[in-house]
């Protein structure tokens, strides 16, 4: 069986994914980001305040993924909503 890993980026302000197109948006970006990688995609969830995508890869390569999908998508969003940040910054052990 291939490893699977899950990783969560958590949205700095309370209900930022409510918003139906910004959800939308993220959530195809996940999926765009993974197929531009060759990552197969398992599992996308989210609500109000979190994003969880659950990858078939490795710890150290989902690391990357997230990192990239939280620059991409809080560039987006904050040159979209000219408002920011998306994702809460990490604190220590990761996201």
């Amino acid at each position: 069986m291939s490893e699977t890993t899950t990783i969560t980026l958590h949205a700095a302000s309370e209900g930022a994914l409510n918003d139906e197109r910004v959800r939308a948006t993220v959530e195809a970006a996940a999926r765009a980001l993974a197929e531009r990688y060759g990552i197969e995609v398992v599992r996308v969830e989210s609500d109000g305040s979190a994003l969880a995508v659950t990858l078939e890869t490795d710890e150290v390569t989902a690391v990357g993924y997230a990192a990239e999908l939280r620059r991409s998508t809080g560039g987006w969003y904050e040159g979209r909503y000219g408002a920011g940040p998306l994702w809460r910054t990490p604190s220590g052990g990761g996201e």
